[in-house]
């Protein structure tokens, strides 16, 4: 007998799934293929979600796993080979199937798990200046923990090449009390100090605005919280870089969806491929990109 409750529910102009097991909950829009929300029983949630967030048809929520796909960021700083299969001339930020409706191919229920299956076809859907033919699936799986999978499948006769990220936004207490262990020792882009690559030494902390792409990241990444005595486990394959992000006191007043002083309770590190560790894919080879999310209490 399944546990699991598993609900429609539309969301001013999005449809989106509310999924609750064994006292976990999901919200998940089908536009994007979007996870929105995640919680684990009482605790407070693993995924941040603006309190000002607009459900709107061709505009990504602010929060929650935004699928950033086939470029992360702005296009003109990724590598050549992914910049050379879009043909106009202006380019959205963080790629083109974000703000899309993808196609449910099921919800399927086992004793104590839900598994949303999303897929995106570019031979039904064509990406307006991406002539690719790629096709997509988006796992959501929730169980004990969240797993998500982002496959690409390239069906086209040339080789293919993309960057990617799940831009995950995590809930907080209190950035400034926050740190990440796993990263150190990487080497890091420093975006807001004039891309130079740097070195991390200690776990990184957050005393300003933050925008860094760290690379050759260990498969496992951990968000130490004292604030709310936790510590979110990221577990990755099929990456080896890791953006991490939180806008700080000005950038926040000019964000769209965010409240001024929202930086403070929200965090993201967005597992990737970009830069170096781009993706490649020759005719009919597919790459899978997963993350898995948990939690723990810390121990005093």
């Amino acid at each position: 007998m399944s546990t699991a409750q598993v609900e429609r529910v539309e969301l001013d102009q999005l449809t989106c799934w509310r999924i609750r097991v064994a006292g976990s909950e999901l919200l998940v829009a089908q536009q994007g293929a979007q996870i929105l929300g995640y919680r684990q029983g009482e605790q407070p949630p693993l995924i941040w979600l603006s309190p000002d967030a607009a459900y709107r048809a061709g505009q990504s929520v602010r929060g929650g796993v935004p699928i950033c796909w086939p470029w992360f960021g702005d296009l003109r700083r990724n590598p050549q080979a992914v910049q050379a299969h879009y043909q106009l001339e202006q380019a959205p930020a963080h790629g083109l199937v974000r703000a899309l409706d993808w196609e449910l191919l099921g919800i399927d229920e086992e004793d104590d798990a839900v598994t949303l299956r999303f897929a995106y076809d570019t031979r039904n859907q064509p990406l307006e200046g991406w002539p690719r033919d790629v096709g997509l699936t988006f796992f959501v799986r929730l169980a004990q923990d969240l797993g998500m999978s982002l496959e690409t499948h390239n069906r086209g006769d040339t080789p293919l090449t993309l960057s990617q990220a799940l831009h995950t936004y995590f809930a907080v207490s209190d950035v400034r009390q926050v740190s990440v262990e796993g990263l150190q020792a990487c080497r890091y882009i420093d975006t807001l100090q004039d891309w130079q690559e740097l070195r991390q030494q200690d776990a990184p902390v957050f005393a300003a605005e933050t925008d860094r792409i760290y690379l050759d990241t260990p498969a496992r990444l951990s968000i130490v919280d004292p604030g709310w005595g936790r510590r979110i486990h990221l577990d990755a394959r099929g990456s080896r870089s890791a953006v991490l992000w939180n806008p700080w006191i000005d950038k926040a007043r000019r964000l769209s969806q965010f409240p001024d002083d929202a930086w403070q309770n929200m965090l993201c590190i967005e597992t990737a491929n970009v830069l170096e560790d781009v993706v490649q894919l020759k005719t009919d080879e597919r790459h899978r990109l997963d993350l898995r999310l948990s939690s723990e209490t810390l121990e005093h």
